[in-house]
Formats: structure tokens, C-alpha cells, sequence
């Protein structure tokens, strides 16, 4: 590779040529690709530059070097210029009328979600890339903004079908007045590989990020998982963990890791005492304009005393408790809410709402009882016991020793350290609060309380000179006493404090860098999971490092904003953000679909979505609150997941169209096995987007069951090289998870119609036939007690040298493991032996095997002809 001072082009002068063919080209007003106009009335001030004529240096490896260039002909930048310089830009690319698109869009500061239309107009505030679909030439193009210098950009509605770009620094003390490269185009027969293609670009030019491919991920993107957010929100404690834990143990299915979310920091609020823990929190929003005051666990956790709960006095937990507490703290935000309500619609006389607010809080206090206020942060500061005894440290031992599975125990932190930051002089770093600034670009987006209270309370900012020193003296730290990785949280707020450091771009900069520099020393390099981050910003800026993030929106159990059908319709909602955002973020980071509740209304319809999305599995159940059958579906006794090989992505007949509230469209996503290939229809009907009142919303008309179609060719085999001789095959087995229903298909068979009710699913496996001998046809589906039974099939051999051909299935799990053979096997092997087996001349061919911990769950299934 050249030194990183060379220019790119040098580098591309020496490993290839650009393609003689010309796809661009911007004149006369008129934007085309092969000739096809795409934006006309382009402004005289925007210009076009071919990929290598603008790109610089890069540390990219070789070989994603070489694939770059050998695309550069695709790809090409837009630019504009401005007669004055500002710190805020905004300018026309040329309008589109007619043309369908598929857009991310962020609808709130930390979330993005999807969109369609078929304007420039259409689009929404704060777009992060539109993909049109060009029939005319069987293509698809991209437009990405990217960042320039200190500026970063996204896409904006016009009028009369303009696409306007919006490029901002965040800083009024950082102006630009033009740009070479501030938004990137690219051109593609196949969408799949126009993301990869893209983004692959991206990184090879801005060189401030790495993808995917070349990055590790977190070893629990493989197993299941139980976070404590929905259990207990902020009254969590060490007691209540060691019994959910321990529930899921005694249930079968042992968590091999533990997210401990927000609620363990020591936190408090301005104008309290500075060195004690803020008291009987449990709502997230209540702590949100809290600082750190130190950063090692709170009070509730350092008094933990080593080998508590392993003796045989160890305490009780009533989990009825967090539940009332919950219950309580809800009514009391209610009762905040109508009091606001009141003040905003004129009421003067507020003492009616003032006395129930003040009632509720006691009733909250009384349920608590003196134990938040038993012992105070100066007498633990004071304890002479050695740290190894006490505290996170001797808890997460104790954790190990009894469950040994356990392999990572996670905590939760803001990317400022809390939600309101770092408390000025109450730690060794340089922190002041800092108010907040939100981007005109926001105003789009929907109304959330974090931001209010964000807004309300500013940021606690640490220096961003000291981010490396911030950043390490927390984890350093939690590797000491145990933990072996973070899930960041709120990362969107340097946004909003970044007038005086430079703007966005430079502040976002100094602050990942030190994220970066401390997982690698401190977590192995991959020990983080990144959330409330859906913005260009983080994905240009922050990610050399993350390979792990949130493609959705949080699990809401119910709508906070009262809708009794949202404990319905948000769930769809949830799918839809995580398909879609999974096209860009999953180049970058392996998508994570995020927690859910197994005893939830929808857990069901939760659980077939994570079986095939290719990531981790994990719950935020209440202890108490499973539904162990089901979950059983999703995982084996060891912990680890039937997963997917690929991360799931809508289907190509999904790109453009609407599955939250066109009345028609069923979701599908598609993903690949080791052996086959799966799709998933997921009927998301009944809520989404209303640009005008600027939220997401129910549709109610909408949730009822929908119809569509299947089609083998509906996955896109060529997506993994492994797989890409699966999809050449002449015949499938295809199984249907809930129908239990098995058939044959080639990829000339008519689409298989379905009709779905609302927020249920159906799972169609696909496998391809094996002629054996003259004719017997054979295909392992799997174990059908798992949503996804193809997952289950680890290695797969055909032996057709003898007189007698043979299959020779490995295969994890316990359960019902399924076959298409066209023809009854004379004998059945099981792990060496001889056994009985079930035959129809339906082709379902059917053995029970059993879970042997001794062997890993793992069984030898042998067929002979």
C-alpha cells in the first residue's frame, strides 16, 4: 500500500483504469445517467466531479482500494458554491417529479427511520441518503451527503420537486461558502450491492471510518442476552439482577451476557448534594438532566459485599416491587404532563395539579422506603474494606461463579457520561455545563422528552481536549471490576454543545477518537454497542472502532403518548425501522433489532423478526415475565442462536413501496442460512410517519391482514459468496414456520400467495434439492421448534461414491428435525447408532434428537438410500 500521504489517484493509476464508459453528465440544467435525465433545473452553481479527481489519501486495505476503483466510473460527487460564506448552506441539486425513492430520514435527533415518495418535495428534514429507482436503464442511484471539512449535509424537501441539500458546521465561528464533494452519487444495476458499493466509497474518500468487513464484532452478536432496562429501568440493583439471571438459568435458557442499563452510575442533580446519589429515581426522564459526580458504580452497587447472594442467607427480591414503583412513577409523569398541559393551554390556578403531583411523589417515596437513603456516599467513601470484596467488582464475581455461561456483563453510559453530562468540579476533569443549541434541521422531527430535558438542563461537556482521559479513566475502571463492554447511548448530543469547539464535525472528531482509543485498550477493541447514534455524523466520524450498534428505535412495550393500540402497531413500527436502516448501517456496523419482551402482546410477532435478522437475540423481561416456550423458538440451552449468516433486508419488491400504512404491503426480509435461505412476511400495517404533524402516528384503518406473494427468487443468494451456488439450484424444499406446511418450488414455480394478520408472521425456508442416485431427492430443513430451522444445520454431506448414497446432517439443538426426501431411507443413523425414524410419502421425513450438553447440543444425523 502507498504511504498515507499519497494521493488515492496515484494509487489507482497503478491497480487499474477508470471504465472508458461515461454515466454522468451535468449540462444545460440537466443532470443525466446513460442518458436518462435524472434532476433538471440543476442551479449553475452546482457541479459534478468524477470519483478519482476528487478523492484524496486513504488507509483503506488494498484489496477494498482495488474494488473501489475498479467502481469508480459509477460514482461521482456533487458540489456547490455560495457568493458568501456561513455556517449554514443550503442549495438546490434540481428537482425530480414522478420517480419513485426509498429515503432514510431522521425523525428524531438520535432515530432514523424510513420513507417514500416520488418527489424531491416528498422528501423529509433531515434525509441521510434517497435511493431512486431508474427503470429506464434497470438501475438504481444513490445519493449520499456526506461531511466536507468541518461541515457535515443532508437532504432537504424543496418546492416543485426540488431536492435541496442543507450543509451545516454547527458553530457560528466555522463558515464555508463552497464545496467539492458534499453529497456522493452512485449508480447500480443491483441495490444490495449499490449500498456496499457506496459506502465502500464513501470510506475509501472521507477516510474517517472503517467498514464492517473490516472490523471485528462483539462475540454476543452470536448468543442470547437479557438486558435490565424494561425490568427495572432505574431502580435496578445489584439483588435483582442476581435473581432475573438466575430465573433464566433455572427456565432452561442461560443468558450469556447481561446488559446492567442505565440506573448504575453515580448520578446527581444540580443544586443537590454534590457527592451523594440523586434518590428514588425510575423513569428515564427523570434522571436526564442528572451529571456524573463520579465515575465508578453508585452507592447501591459499591456497597454490594462479595459472596452475598452465593450463601444461604442470600436476600430475597420481590419482583412485584419494580413494578409498582414503575406503575407509580408513571402516574406521577402523567400527572407532570397534565400539569404542563394546563400551563400551555392558559390555566392560572395550578394548585389542584400541584397537590396531586406532590401526592403521588410521597406515595412513590413511601414504596421505596428508607433503603435508597441507608447508607450515603461518604461513609462508602470511607470504608476501609478492600474494593475486591465490595462493590461491581465482587458483584460481576459472583455472577461468574455461579453462572458459568456468562461470558460478557455490559453497562449502559451517555456518550457524555450521563445524560446531562459530567458535573462541573466534581471529578478531575475540565467540565462545564454547556447550553444547548438545536439545528434548524431538528425542527422536523418529532417532539421526544429527551430533548426537552436535554434542552432544560444543557450538557455537563468534559473538555473535548480531555475525551481520551474521560473516556479511559470510566472504562478502565469497569475493566478492572469485571465488565467487559459498554452500550453508549445519547450519542447525539455533541450536536447540540459544539458552538465553541469547532462545530459538530471537529467536536465529533476529538470525542470518538477518545471512544475508539479506550475500547480498544480497555474492551478488546469490539466490547460496545452504539445507540441513539442514526445520523451521518457517527457513521462518517465514529465508527473506526464500533462494529455493533442499534438500527432501531427503542422496544416500546406501549405508546408513552396513550394510544391503547400502540402496544399493537409500535411494533411494526419497530420491524420497519430496523429493515431498512439495516441497507446503510449494516456496511458499517452489524445491525442490532434491539430488546423485547417475551411476555409482551407481540412478543411472538417480535421474536420470528429476530430469529432471521442475523444479529444477537436478547430480552429486557421483568423478573417473573417470560414466556420460556417462546423464547426456547429463538434460542438453544447453551445460550447461543440459530443465526443467519447475512443481516436481514427488505426485499426488492419492498424498496419503494410502504409496509406501515399503504393498506397493501406486506414486509418481507430476506436472509441466508449455511444450507438455504430464508424470508420472513411480517404484516407491519397500522401506524407510521405523518409529515404534518411531524410524528409517528397510528393508522387504524390500516391494521387488518394483508395479502402477497413469496417468490424463491425474493432472496438475494448473490449477497454471500457461500451462498451464491445455493440460488442456481433447479429445486427447493421450502417449509413455512407457522403454517408447518412443506413443498417443492424452482424458481419458474408461480409466487406462493399468503394472507397475514395483523402483527403476526410466517418464516419460509428455503433448501435446495440433492438428486441422489437416479431418483431420490433430498433437503435438511432443520428443527422445526425453532422460528429459524435452517439455522440449525451446521455442516452437510452428500456421499454418492458406493452402492448405497448417503447424507450425513451435523445439527444443533434438541427438538423435531425435518427432511424432504422424495423416497423412504432404508436406514436412519443417530450419533453412531441405528434408530427409528417417520416417513410419509408427503416427503417429510422426521426424527426427534435429543440435547447432549456433553457434545454441545450438537447431534450426527445419518441417512442411507
Amino acid at each position: 500500500m502507498a504511504p498515507p500521504n499519497d494521493p488515492v489517484k496515484s494509487i489507482f493509476s497503478v491497480i487499474g483504469s477508470e471504465s472508458p464508459v461515461q454515466y454522468f453528465d451535468l449540462s444545460n440544467g440537466k443532470f443525466s445517467i446513460k442518458g436518462v435525465p435524472l434532476l433538471s433545473e440543476v442551479p449553475s452553481n452546482v457541479t459534478f466531479s468524477s470519483f478519482s479527481s476528487i478523492s484524496q489519501s486513504s488507509n483503506a486495505p488494498l484489496h477494498l482500494l482495488q474494488r473501489v476503483q475498479s467502481m469508480s466510473y459509477k460514482g461521482g460527487f456533487f458540489g456547490f458554491a455560495k457568493e458568501e460564506p456561513s455556517d449554514r448552506l443550503k442549495n438546490s441539486l434540481g428537482k425530480f417529479n414522478n420517480r419513485n425513492f426509498l429515503s432514510i430520514f431522521r425523525f428524531k435527533t438520535w432515530w432514523s427511520t424510513m420513507w417514500v415518495g416520488s418527489s424531491g418535495s416528498d422528501l423529509q428534514l433531515e434525509t441521510q441518503w434517497v435511493l431512486l429507482d431508474v427503470p429506464e436503464i434497470r438501475s438504481y442511484v444513490l445519493i449520499l451527503p456526506l461531511i466536507e471539512g468541518s461541515f457535515r449535509s443532508a437532504l432537504q424537501p424543496g418546492v416543485d420537486g426540488h431536492t435541496m441539500i442543507y450543509a451545516e458546521s454547527g458553530s457560528t465561528q466555522v463558515k464555508a461558502s463552497s464545496f467539492d464533494a458534499i453529497a456522493y452519487v452512485h449508480v447500480s444495476e443491483n441495490p444490495y450491492d449499490l449500498m456496499k458499493e457506496a459506502y465502500s466509497a464513501a470510506r475509501v474518500h472521507l477516510n474517517t471510518f472503517r467498514l464492517l468487513e473490516e472490523k471485528a464484532v462483539p462475540p454476543l452478536v452470536n448468543k442470547f442476552g437479557w438486558c435490565t432496562w424494561d425490568a427495572f429501568y432505574l431502580t435496578v440493583d445489584p439483588i435483582g439482577v442476581w435473581h432475573g439471571v438466575n430465573e433464566f438459568a433455572e427456565g432452561g435458557v442461560s443468558p450469556r451476557f447481561l446488559i446492567i442499563d442505565d440506573g448504575w452510575q453515580s448520578i446527581n442533580i444540580d443544586g443537590d448534594n454534590p457527592n451523594e446519589d440523586a434518590k428514588n429515581l425510575v423513569l428515564g426522564g427523570t434522571q436526564m438532566t442528572a451529571r456524573l459526580y463520579r465515575l465508578d458504580e453508585c452507592e447501591k452497587f459499591r456497597r454490594y459485599q462479595g459472596g452475598l447472594m452465593l450463601g444461604p442467607k442470600a436476600p430475597s427480591f420481590d419482583p412485584k416491587r419494580p413494578k409498582m414503583l414503575i406503575a407509580k412513577a408513571i402516574e406521577v409523569e402523567h400527572a407532570e404532563k397534565a400539569r404542563d398541559k394546563a400551563i400551555n393551554s392558559g390555566v392560572t390556578d395550578l394548585s389542584p395539579f400541584d397537590l396531586k403531583i406532590e401526592k403521588l411523589k410521597k406515595e412513590l417515596n413511601e414504596i421505596f422506603g428508607g433503603e435508597e437513603n441507608s447508607t450515603s456516599s461518604e461513609s462508602c467513601r470511607s470504608c476501609c474494606c478492600k474494593v475486591e470484596n465490595n462493590g461491581m467488582k465482587a458483584f460481576t464475581r459472583d455472577l461468574r461463579t455461579k453462572f458459568k455461561g456468562l461470558d460478557d456483563i455490559y453497562v449502559w453510559h451517555a456518550l457524555c457520561g450521563a445524560w446531562g453530562g459530567v458535573r462541573p468540579d466534581s471529578t478531575h476533569l475540565n467540565s462545564k455545563v454547556v447550553p444547548v443549541r438545536v439545528s434548524p434541521g431538528l425542527d422536523g422531527t418529532m417532539n421526544d422528552l429527551a430533548v426537552v430535558k436535554i434542552v432544560e438542563g444543557g450538557i455537563g461537556l468534559a473538555h473535548p481536549d480531555q475525551a481520551d482521559d474521560f473516556y479511559d479513566s470510566m472504562h478502565s475502571h469497569l475493566n478492572k471490576v469485571g465488565i467487559t463492554g459498554v452500550k453508549v447511548d445519547v450519542i447525539h448530543t455533541l450536536e447540540y454543545v459544539c458552538e465553541e469547539y469547532g462545530g459538530r464535525v471537529e467536536l465529533g472528531k476529538a470525542y470518538y477518537k477518545g471512544l475508539s482509543n479506550s475500547i480498544s485498550k480497555n474492551f478488546n477493541g469490539t466490547g460496545i454497542i452504539a445507540s441513539m447514534q442514526q445520523c451521518n455524523d457517527f457513521f462518517f466520524l465514529g465508527t473506526q472502532q464500533i462494529s455493533f450498534g442499534r438500527v432501531g428505535d427503542d422496544f416500546w412495550f406501549q405508546d408513552p403518548n396513550g394510544d391503547p393500540m400502540g402496544v399493537y402497531w409500535l411494533q411494526g413500527v419497530h420491524m420497519i425501522h430496523c429493515a431498512y436502516n439495516s441497507m446503510w448501517m449494516g456496511q458499517i456496523i452489524q445491525p442490532d433489532w434491539d430488546m423485547f419482551q417475551s411476555d409482551h402482546l407481540c412478543a411472538k410477532f417480535h421474536a420470528g423478526s429476530r430469529a432471521i435478522c442475523g444479529g444477537p437475540v436478547y430480552v429486557s423481561d421483568s423478573v417473573g415475565g417470560h414466556d420460556f416456550d417462546l423464547i426456547k423458538k429463538l434460542v438453544f440451552p447453551d445460550g447461543t442462536i440459530p443465526k443467519c449468516l447475512h443481516f436481514a433486508l427488505p426485499t426488492r419488491d419492498c424498496l419503494f413501496k410502504n409496509p406501515l400504512f399503504d393498506s397493501k404491503t406486506i414486509l418481507k426480509i430476506w436472509n441466508l442460512n449455511k444450507y438455504g435461505g430464508v424470508i420472513g412476511a411480517f404484516n407491519c400495517q397500522g401506524a407510521g410517519w405523518d409529515p404534518k404533524e411531524q410524528r409517528i402516528k397510528g393508522y387504524s384503518e390500516c391494521y387488518k391482514p394483508m395479502s402477497g406473494s413469496v417468490h424463491v427468487t425474493n432472496i438475494e443468494w448473490d449477497q454471500k459468496i457461500e451462498a451464491t451456488g445455493m440460488g442456481e439450484a433447479e429445486e427447493f424444499a421450502v417449509y413455512l414456520d407457522q403454517a408447518e406446511e412443506l413443498f417443492l418450488v424452482t424458481p419458474r414455480s408461480d409466487p406462493t400467495q399468503i394472507t397475514i394478520q395483523p402483527s403476526t408472521f410466517e418464516i419460509f425456508s428455503y433448501v435446495p434439492i440433492k438428486k441422489l442416485g437416479p431418483t431420490a431427492k433430498f433437503a435438511p430443513i432443520g428443527l422445526t421448534n425453532m422460528f429459524n430451522s435452517g439455522g440449525t444445520l451446521q455442516e452437510l454431506e452428500y456421499n454418492e461414491s458406493g452402492a448405497e448414497t448417503g447424507v450425513k446432517v451435523k445439527v444443533k439443538g434438541g427438538g423435531n428435525f425435518l427432511a424432504y426426501s422424495s423416497e423412504k431411507p432404508k436406514k436412519c443413523y443417530l450419533n453412531g447408532t441405528e434408530v427409528g425414524f417417520e416417513w410419509g410419502v408427503d416427503g417429510k421425513l422426521t426424527l426427534s434428537l435429543p440435547w447432549i450438553e456433553e457434545a454441545g447440543g450438537l447431534s450426527d444425523v445419518g441417512f442411507l438410500f
